[in-house]
């Protein structure tokens, strides 16, 4: 990567990164929350079975991830990207083919395993073609392009794209072509010279079972992982009900999708601050901890906020949420013993937690709501205050 064409193409490649995660993930994914309430007058929905199709969609992540991340270390982020991005466009538009709860769980489990997988291999990306000194940044361009699809998603699938393409089942067929497009980039795509060093030392080296032994020694990737399972289950959990939330309260639904992308569009706008503050003070944690508190704060609050204090208690936990997770991924690519080499199966490992929270969280706490329409906000607040805990334990 010394020469200057290599130099250059890595912009090029973090530029596709972005992209996956707007046009591959993030929309794809945050087009439900905002789609609920037609799809469940469509296929005769509950509240609570809407929660557990949101959060059923991570119950792959508990495996894919690591999966994923493992074969991005032994195959390289190219071809593993190109061949997820297929496969997750491929059963990401086979959701509009369904016509129940069972059905439509079966193929948001089949998505789930393909997208879950991919930010591994993104971030790994991130690592093989970055150096420390630009590696927070990177992965804040790449998780800048993941807000850029939440806030997308959120804010133009239910509003402008179901009317304009004839109903929710064609937004899913309209993504899934998106990601089949992207795998083809990928395809075209060449491979750093260090990753290819690394994939011949891998394909000499390292089986997928000594990889993984490896990986699961390193005591610091055990305490993210529990830190992330409470901060995605309070975030997952909290961005499933809150536009269901705001319609029941009376929120027109424009406005409810609109606080949504008002979530994301903070974090967008952010990511890139929070990415370049940690690369600029050369620590991680604080960041990470100070962001977490305010994603805790923020849930907290939108239990008790009306009007103008939803817009407030959105901003607070909004503006963090995807500079947390670049600072979130740079931490575990440079924790000792991971590096570049092991970083996709090490993230797989911690985003296994993240999948266990995000697959729990909703339902329990849309469950919830019999009691007080407000109490799961409560209920995902005390989830973020786990991951805070945790992160003090955390070394640097």
């Amino acid at each position: 990567m010394d020469n200057k064409p290599e130099t250059n193409y890595r912009w090029l490649i973090l530029i596709l990164g972005a992209a996956t995660f707007t046009f591959g993930v993030g929309m794809p994914t945050m087009c439900l929350p905002v789609l609920f309430k037609e799809i469940s007058q469509d296929l005769g929905l509950s509240l609570v079975q809407v929660g557990a199709i949101w959060g059923m969609g991570y119950l792959p992540g508990m495996v894919s991830g690591l999966i994923g991340g493992a074969i991005g270390d032994r195959f390289g982020t190219k071809r593993t990207l190109s061949v997820f991005c297929l496969l997750a466009g491929l059963t990401g538009a086979s959701r509009g083919l369904t016509n129940g709860f069972i059905s439509f769980s079966i193929t948001a489990i089949l998505f789930g395993f393909l997208f879950t997988a991919i930010p591994t291999s993104v971030h790994k990306m991130c690592g093989v073609w970055f150096s420390r000194k630009q590696l927070g940044l990177a992965n804040g361009v790449a998780s800048m392009g993941m807000a850029l699809g939440f806030m997308a998603g959120s804010l133009f699938s239910a509003s402008y794209l179901s009317p304009w393409l004839g109903g929710w089942r064609n937004v899913m067929f309209f993504y899934g072509a998106i990601s089949i497009c992207l795998s083809v980039l990928w395809d075209f795509t060449r491979t750093a010279i260090s990753e290819q060093n690394e994939l011949a030392r891998a394909g000499q080296m390292s089986s997928f079972r000594q990889t993984f032994v490896h990986v699961i020694r390193v005591k610091n990737v055990w305490l993210l992982g529990i830190a992330i399972l409470g901060f995605s289950g309070c975030v997952q959990g909290m961005l499933g009900y809150l536009p269901l939330y705001l319609r029941n309260q009376g929120w027109a639904g424009p406005l409810a999708d609109s606080v949504l992308g008002t979530f994301h569009g903070a974090s967008m706008v952010a990511v890139l601050i929070i990415a370049l503050l940690s690369d600029r003070i050369g620590k991680r944690k604080p960041v990470l901890i100070a962001a977490a508190i305010m994603m805790t704060i923020g849930t907290g609050m939108m239990s008790v906020a009306m009007g103008i204090g939803v817009w407030a208690a959105v901003l607070i936990a909004g503006v963090i949420r995807d500079g947390f997770m670049a600072v979130y991924m740079t931490t575990i690519i440079e924790t000792k013993g991971i590096g570049a080499s092991f970083a996709g199966t090490a993230i797989g490992l911690a985003l296994m937690f993240s999948a266990i929270g995000s697959l729990l969280s909703p339902p329990v706490g849309n469950s919830l709501a019999t009691f007080n329409p407000a109490l799961p906000f409560v209920f995902w607040s005390a989830l973020g205050i786990i991951g805070v805990v945790t992160l003090f334990f955390v070394v640097e």
